[in-house]
This record gives structure tokens, sequence and C-alpha cells, in this order.
């Protein structure tokens, strides 16, 4: 990747690694890249302020970098990250005013409430029943709610159907919380897969 830092400050704009949206747009000057290959989190360097700032330091609301590409020209940056919390300073998802969301990818949103509710389980949740009675009980949970897809699919029962794929594609993120493997893993063999 050829980056053409001699021009002076290259326009950043940062992505959800996840969902694909936009969430803002910074300059990074070489000293801000390297600083952001380092350590991880996403540094930009300020006009403002005329120096380096790491986005997050003050609010928490850090971005994990997962990948840095360059335009066709190297003049400007697609940062592709993971935010830790709303990326605007007015609190928004996005420096844009969109929610961080894609129905189509509503999967990673339930995986990140059934992470929580592993981290720190809310009584009366019933995912934290599940993760309470344990992997027996979660991998019960999927068989029952496979044996309902099946059931209703060869029935000719579409409705009833799409309503046990949900239960099982849930039943599955906790089976995958409670066994620290992240949807992203299991995306990138189906990936591996596709020739």
């Amino acid at each position: 990747m050829k980056i053409d830092f001699d021009k002076g400050l290259i326009p950043a704009i940062v992505q959800d690694d996840q969902t694909g949206k936009v969430l803002m747009l910074g300059y990074m000057n070489r000293e801000a890249y390297d600083r952001t290959q380092e350590t991880g989190k996403v540094t930009f360097f300020s006009r403002s302020r005329q120096q380096l700032w790491t986005k997050g330091e003050t609010s928490g609301n850090f971005l994990i970098m997962k990948q840095i590409l360059s335009d066709c020209d190297g003049d400007t940056l697609l940062v592709k990250a993971l935010p830790t919390g709303p990326t605007c300073h007015t609190g928004a998802d996005t420096c844009f005013e969109e929610a961080n969301t894609d129905s189509r990818d509503f999967l990673y949103v339930l995986e990140k409430i059934i992470a929580d509710r592993k981290a720190n389980p809310k009584p009366g949740s019933y995912t934290n029943k599940l993760f309470d009675a344990g992997i027996n009980r979660i991998a019960q949970k999927i068989g029952e709610e496979a044996t309902e897809v099946v059931i209703d699919a060869v029935s000719n029962n579409v409705s009833g159907m799409k309503e046990e794929v949900a239960d099982l594609l849930y039943h599955l993120l906790v089976l995958l919380a409670e066994k620290d493997v992240s949807v992203a893993e299991v995306l990138d063999i189906l990936t591996s897969r596709h020739k």
C-alpha cells in the first residue's frame, strides 16, 4: 500500500468493520498512521489543535482498527474499525447522525447484546437463564429449535418455520457466546468455502 503523506494531511474515512456504516472523517499524517498501526486505536492529526489525538482518549469511545486501505492515488485512507461506543462527540453513533445498524446485520447487534448479558448478567433475562443452565441446556434448546424448523418446513408452515429459524439463530448465538466464538469467525469459514 503506497500512501502519499508528502501532500500533507490525508483524509481518513472511518467505516464500521461489521456494519459498513461510515462513522466519521478525520485526517492522518504519517505519525498518526504509525501510531494507529502500533496501538490498534485509530489516531488522527487534529487540525484545530495541531496535534495527534486518539479517538476516545477523553470519552472512552475508541475506534479499534481492523484494517487500513488506501485509494488508488494513495491520497485517501479507508479505516475499517470497531467502535467501542458512540463515535460522534454529540453521542450519536456516527458523525452523520445515522444509527450504526443495518437490519441485514442484526445478528451482530444481537451478538453484542448476548455478549453483554454474559459479561453483565441481568436478573430475569432469558439469555442469562440459559448461560446459568450451562452448555447442555443450550445444546438441548438448539436441538429442539432445529427439530421445530424441520417440522414446519416439511408441513409447509412457512410462517411458523420463519419464527422457528429466528429462535434457532438466537440459540446458536448463545452457544457461540458460551464458547467465545464470534459470528465473524463462522462467516469467515463460510466465505472460505465459497469458490
